[in-house]
């Protein structure tokens, strides 16, 4: 008796169909991408650390608890008047003698901070806080730092007619070229100098 043959299975119609649904799953399936916020960390110091003693005048704290409300300094606060509260403490230059500042413009409140070296804002949220507040909040503070910086390279380089912003914004282009980044990296550099941004976060209330 003679064996009966197999049927074939068509291939050219199963990588179409198998093409298909590869084109169906890429088109209708959604990919998570994290958000967060960009921070350049310092690079790490091989060097071991000392003990630094830092003036409670020279911290600025911030808090932001479970209820979503922002405390500046132990005192509720928008967070509208945030940045100019944090510029106002960023440029306050009370120090006297080697600690002086002779660039700051702020009123010089013996009770503030010495100089922009010296000033440290410290936030601390609580986990329950809101991530929508927590990015607001960080944001103006970046902003407050960026204002007294657009400020001192404005001052330094009035011929650029631009800001700290946007030369830092050019420099981080890769379309710029090395040229106009040899130019702009001794002079950005020179402004971080002299407004270093010293953020704290603290480790979030667990309650």
């Amino acid at each position: 008796m003679a064996k009966r043959a197999a049927p074939e299975v068509n291939a050219g119609s199963m990588a179409d169909i198998a093409f298909l649904l590869l084109i169906f799953f890429l088109v209708t399936t959604t990919i998570e991408t994290d958000s967060g916020l960009n921070r350049k960390l310092p690079p790490m110091d091989e060097q071991e650390q000392e003990d630094i003693i830092i003036r409670q005048r020279n911290i600025f704290t911030v808090v932001v608890n479970k209820y979503n409300q922002l405390l500046v300094e132990e005192e509720p606060t928008e967070i509208q008047d945030l940045r100019q509260l944090a510029v106002k403490f960023l440029d306050n230059g009370g120090g006297q003698g080697e600690e002086a500042c002779d660039f700051c413009q702020g009123k010089r409140d013996p009770s503030s901070s010495d100089n922009p070296d010296k000033a440290i804002i410290s936030l601390k949220n609580d986990r329950e806080t809101s991530y929508k507040v927590y990015v607001a909040v960080q944001n103006e503070l970046v902003a407050a730092y960026n204002e007294l910086r657009d400020r001192e390279f404005q001052r330094l380089n009035p011929m650029m007619g631009t800001t700290f912003v946007e030369a830092n914004k050019t420099y981080n282009d890769p379309r710029t070229s090395l040229d106009t980044k040899a130019l702009l990296k001794p002079k950005l550099d020179e402004v971080k100098v002299l407004f270093p941004q010293k953020l704290s976060e603290a480790e979030p209330n667990k309650n």
